[in-house]
């Protein structure tokens, strides 16, 4: 396919379809080098027409912001209800369990009614005001500088208090999940602590609506083979459900 304008309607027309491709599909489709493909998807980037991701393209933007707790409560709300609903079935016989930040997890904690006594430790200010008079659960709340955006703590302090425990599960929300890039969030100052609840976990689970999946924030936090459980709804597709399911990770779909 040598017309250009013709090789860049082709490539308009298959995001529009897939949502997203990779530059060695393109290749095998037009007969041209992986150099004019990556200088075809600059060109419809510039015009603002796509995003250029890690080895192709999407029609939407692979990268997340930062945005206030309060103004992500209201983005996909019915579908973390059901999400945080499973997953309180996978606490299990644990009696510690670490709750991250976010809203999916908040969610997660309005449905935690455990009957037999329960150690939650979290960094997220939300969680504990939710769960400090619960019946059967005790809180240890992280200490450090609060960051307004998240109504979360982060910084050396909380770090520390994560060395001196070990716990059974950790559920955690992130705002990317991304199979190259691993899972991540959108602000570097909360990143150093979610690694430190990983690392401080023997089970990761992950609360994520399916439009986090195809993602990626500015921080970094695990690879996907760290996590064994993603819980997420029904708007994830087939084909990321086997390949995660491929790479060790039980999907729970609502």
């Amino acid at each position: 396919m040598k017309n250009i304008t013709k090789r860049h309607q082709f490539i308009l027309e298959r995001l529009k379809k897939k949502g997203q491709i990779t530059i060695p599909e393109l290749i095998d489709l037009t007969q041209v080098s992986g150099v004019t493909i990556r200088k075809d998807l600059k060109f419809l980037e510039d015009k603002g027409l796509i995003f250029i991701t890690r080895g192709g393209a999407s029609l939407t933007n692979p990268y997340t912001i930062d945005r206030p707790i309060y103004e992500k409560a209201t983005i996909n709300s019915d579908q973390k209800k059901k999400i945080a609903q499973a997953a309180v079935k996978l606490i299990g016989e644990n009696d510690a369990i670490i709750i991250g930040s976010g809203t999916t997890v908040f969610e997660f904690a309005h449905y935690l009614h455990p009957a037999k006594p329960l150690t939650v430790i979290t960094p997220a200010i939300k969680v504990t005001m939710e769960l400090c008079n619960r019946p059967n659960v005790e809180v240890l709340q992280l200490g450090g500088l609060i960051r307004p955006n998240s109504s979360s703590v982060a910084g050396a302090y909380a770090e520390y208090m994560l060395d001196l425990v070990s716990c059974g599960v950790l559920f955690i929300g992130v705002d990317g999940i991304d199979f190259d890039f691993g899972l991540s969030i959108s602000n570097l100052t909360e990143a150093n602590i979610n690694q430190k609840m990983i690392n401080a976990s023997q089970i990761v689970v992950v609360l994520a609506d399916s439009s986090k999946f195809g993602k990626r924030g500015i921080g970094k936090i695990c690879e996907l083979e760290q996590v064994q459980y993603i819980v997420t709804d029904q708007g994830i597709s087939d084909n990321i459900v086997k390949e995660l399911q491929e790479r060790g990770i039980k999907v729970i779909v609502t």
